[in-house]
């Protein structure tokens, strides 16, 4: 082969052997899922993923009879030729075809049995009766069935909206094109690269997995051609629940949560409208309560009572292993390390020299001061090694934080003259500009840490933060961007608005920390932060913070597999 010629796609025999007792059988519904779209089925079989939307619960609702068992299939040498048979919800698998199915139906007549399988809309006028990816997921529960011995000549698909039932014939043209389904979608399986996502596909606004497979954005990033359309920008019904009173008591009540004091309930919020429970100081949750959270995938989050976060608890937790092999195998690369920390620290030092520049009190930041940044940005740009990295970060952090106070409320100001703001001070903080500051980055941490284990990432493992005990250092990289752009503009608009006013702070042997009170407002001028809504610079549509911070850990995903040749970071314009 020339230099010049692609690289042959690797390529196993077809067909495919017979699997082993200990490899995992195909689900015939995937077949169905590959036929609509390759991408859509290596995201749910190989990687795990999943997520509702209107149509999978509708789907599960025209279910419910079906799924309950009634009635029993025969062996089928037992089958009489006269016998006639209904029997609901039977499971079937072929090692050699490599496939279990779940069955809705089976209906047996004269000798032959028929499998009916439920779709939940309606009869669609085309071609065959039924489009091609309902057709091959039929047929491949009639080659289970003859597998097990039994006479199929036909498949029934029941449309429930319309209450019709399309007769599909088992003829060899289907039997060839489930074949070829099966063969294909094994071997995209064992290939371990993730099918390229359709182009301006009017499948995708449909699909459940639209914000997860992000068809529209990967297309753009590698190819610039198509405009992406706001699919993966979804509302955000859910939201946090905070606890902090002392002593509070978190328990559930059928799909509800409350909230009680000595036995006195003090707020309630429905399971459905809650993102993730955030819990501080001595707060106790029932055990109950705890196993219905985790088997909705609603993460609980541990804080100590002055905010800082512990740890979160979470069912099962992701299985993308795929994902988690990539990220451990980056992690040990350093060439790779570097080009991604110097990604972040670029963005970080761009945001932070935009928020300098949009919020001087005033007049104008000084242009030799925002030269400054620049001169950081191009340094940064041209390091040789984390440690250099680090120094250049360094410097540009600390000619941030000389001018912070430049955008608090002038310090003439008797309210604000509390907020003046000199060097910025941690463990612990000895002024209220730092107690907000660092209770702020807790927060973001926490939004960071439970954001990444969502989407399938080991949150202790990162690329620019060294990884240490108890530290979840990839949280620590991709909030770097977002620091002055949630969390300091979070400081910034409670103090100038006077949501935080000096009273809400307490001063214990040198530390300074907000009160009950003080901390209650300023989570809630975090969450309406998160909630405002950006244009993304690259994609052109409008977005939450909370949505852009799982978009970004998702684009992250889909570098360091391979997908996309660098990882976008976000620089507000």
């Amino acid at each position: 082969m020339s230099e010049s010629s692609p690289a042959s796609q690797p390529e196993l025999p077809l067909p495919f052997p017979e699997l082993g007792r200990d490899l995992p059988l195909l689900p015939v519904r995937m077949l169905n899922e590959y036929q609509y779209c390759p991408r859509l089925a290596y995201l749910e079989w190989v990687q795990g993923e999943w997520a509702e939307s209107a149509d999978t619960i509708e789907g599960r609702h025209a279910h419910r009879r079906v799924d309950r068992p009634s009635g029993s299939l025969p062996p089928a040498e037992e089958l009489a030729a006269e016998e006639r048979l209904h029997a609901r919800s039977i499971t079937l698998s072929s090692n050699r075809l490599g496939l279990i199915a779940k069955m809705d139906l089976v209906e047996a007549e004269d000798g032959f049995v028929v499998p009916v399988d439920y779709k939940r809309g309606k009869r669609p006028h085309v071609a065959g009766g039924a489009y091609d990816p309902e057709r091959v997921q039929l047929c491949a529960q009639a080659l289970i069935l003859e597998e097990h011995g039994y006479r199929v000549r036909e498949g029934v698909l029941y449309f429930v909206a319309s209450r019709e039932r399309v007769h599909v014939e088992v003829d060899a043209d289907l039997r060839t094109l489930t074949h070829n389904a099966i063969d294909e979608l094994r071997l995209v399986a064992a290939g371990g690269t993730v099918p390229p996502p359709l182009s301006d596909s009017p499948k995708c606004p449909r699909c459940s997995l639209v914000a997860i497979c992000l068809p529209d954005e990967v297309n753009f990033l590698l190819h610039e051609n198509v405009q992406p359309r706001p699919l993966a920008v979804g509302r955000d019904e859910a939201m946090p629940v905070y606890v902090q009173a002392r002593h509070a008591k978190v328990a559930k009540s059928g799909d509800t949560l409350e909230v009680s004091i000595e036995d006195k309930t003090t707020a309630t919020a429905r399971l459905a409208e809650v993102s993730q429970v955030v819990l501080m100081g001595n707060v106790y949750l029932t055990t109950p309560t705890l196993h219905a959270l985790m088997e909705r995938e609603i993460t609980v989050s541990w804080h100590s009572h002055g905010g800082w976060f512990i740890g979160h608890t979470v069912g099962t937790g992701h299985k993308n292993v795929e994902l988690r092999t990539a990220q451990y195998r980056a992690s040990f690369d350093e060439g790779r390390c570097l080009r991604i920390a110097r990604g972040l620290v670029v963005a970080k030092i761009q945001n932070s020299r935009t928020l300098l520049r949009r919020n001087w009190k005033e007049g104008s930041a000084p242009e030799s001061l925002l030269e400054e940044f620049k001169q950081d940005i191009d340094q940064a740009r041209r390091v040789s090694s984390i440690v250099e990295l680090l120094g250049v970060e360094g410097n540009a952090a600390a000619r941030y934080f000389r001018h912070f106070k430049k955008m608090l409320a002038s310090p003439g100001d008797a309210a604000s003259f509390a907020f003046d703001f000199e060097r910025r001070n941690r463990r612990p903080p000895n002024d209220p500009v730092n107690a907000l500051l660092s209770f702020a980055y807790a927060l973001l941490t926490r939004a960071w840490t439970v954001n990444l284990s969502a989407v399938g990432f080991d949150p202790y493992r990162g690329y620019y933060h060294k990884p240490r005990y108890g530290r979840p250092a990839l949280s620590l990289d991709l909030m770097e961007p977002f620091r002055p752009l949630i969390a300091d503009s979070s400081v910034i608009q409670s103090i100038n608005n006077g949501e935080i006013k000096p009273s809400d702070f307490v001063s214990v042997a040198g530390s300074v920390a907000l009160d009950g009170d003080g901390r209650k407002r300023f989570i809630s001028a975090f969450e309406r932060r998160l909630g405002h809504e950006v244009t993304h610079p690259l994609f052109g549509y409008r977005l939450s913070y909370r949505r852009l911070l799982e978009l970004q850990a998702r684009l992250f995903g889909r570098y360091l597999l391979g997908e996309l040749d660098d990882y976008p970071n976000f620089v507000t314009r």
